[in-house]
């Protein structure tokens, strides 16, 4: 069975990696062509464009930055919709806004085909060891008949709803995620401006009820410095601006994620946007005249 697979970066190329691992032909386009001949070492095929994967494959996968980029490979002009056979699927990994979500479901089933939106989570390193949490919006029916190919990168696959559900699922995770790595840079600029080190206060507190996925994921790259961007900031504030348009159109109240988006403005206002999110931190070490940083 030949995949196509549209998007490689962080996350795409090694999703696309593990799927080629488990012995399916995968045919690849990205407008950036060093993941294409990294990937093509492994045994991806590569295509010119977007509408070559439409007109060769019955199952498509997207893994874009924003709501614009996949509603333009998918129902654009050269896009797939235009391209692809009847009862196809095209299955978006991206992070995307709900209304949107929810309108190219409507069109593509329109056409006969079938689409999904399921974002992921677990960051750069689950889908390098291809243990991925998906959120799935769309028919439960025909989801239940690519599972074998999703589990390949997935570790956990759970269907939400219809096209929207999974998108709307992903916004509350950010909300989670996000400020769970505010109150642990609030909490280690607490301990660097008492003179204590912040891997010692990490130790103490994993095993509690502050013990968290997050705080196990980022309180080391915070206290050692290294921000390389597994999920960058820039990306985190796309979807948390897509958590604030949403909550409005609601109704929901959302004030620390309302405080959590300016505080990401701030940072990529300061440069910093293309770092990992754990640099949240950075905020409030200007703030505090601090440094948090272990001493071992």
């Amino acid at each position: 069975m030949k995949i196509g697979f549209i998007g490689l970066g962080i996350m795409g190329k090694p999703i696309v990696s593990n799927i080629l691992k488990k012995g399916y032909s995968v045919l690849c386009y990205d407008i950036n062509p060093k993941p294409l001949e990294e990937l093509a070492g492994l045994g991806a095929q590569t295509a010119q464009s977007v509408k070559e994967i439409g007109q060769t494959v019955d199952t498509v996968f997207t893994m874009l930055p924003a709501s614009a980029h996949v509603e333009e490979v998918v129902l654009g002009k050269e896009g797939l919709l235009e391209n692809i056979k009847k009862d196809a699927v095209i299955f978006d990994l991206s992070s995307i806004d709900p209304d949107t979500a929810k309108k190219i479901g409507q069109i593509c089933q329109s056409k006969n085909v079938h689409f999904f939106d399921s974002p992921v989570s677990g960051g750069e390193p689950k889908a390098i060891d291809g243990t991925l949490t998906l959120m799935t919006g769309g028919n439960k029916q025909i989801l239940e008949t690519i599972y074998p190919i999703l589990k390949t990168f997935a570790e956990k696959i759970t269907w939400v709803g219809e096209n929207g559900a999974g998108s709307t699922v992903k916004l509350a995770n950010q909300i989670i995620v996000n400020l769970n790595i505010a109150a642990v840079s609030e909490a280690f600029c607490l301990a660097a401006s008492c003179s204590l080190d912040p891997k010692i206060v990490y130790e103490a507190i994993r095993g509690g009820l502050a013990g968290s996925a997050v705080l196990e994921a980022k309180a080391e790259k915070m206290f050692t410095r290294d921000f390389k961007a597994g999920g960058r900031i820039d990306i985190n504030q796309k979807d948390i601006g897509n958590v604030l348009k949403t909550s409005h159109k609601s109704g929901a109240v959302l004030p620390l994620t309302a405080q959590l988006y300016e505080m990401m403005i701030a940072l990529s206002a300061a440069g910093l946007q293309k770092e990992d999110h754990s640099a949240i931190l950075k905020y409030y070490e200007k703030l505090s005249c601090v440094e948090v940083k272990t001493g071992k």
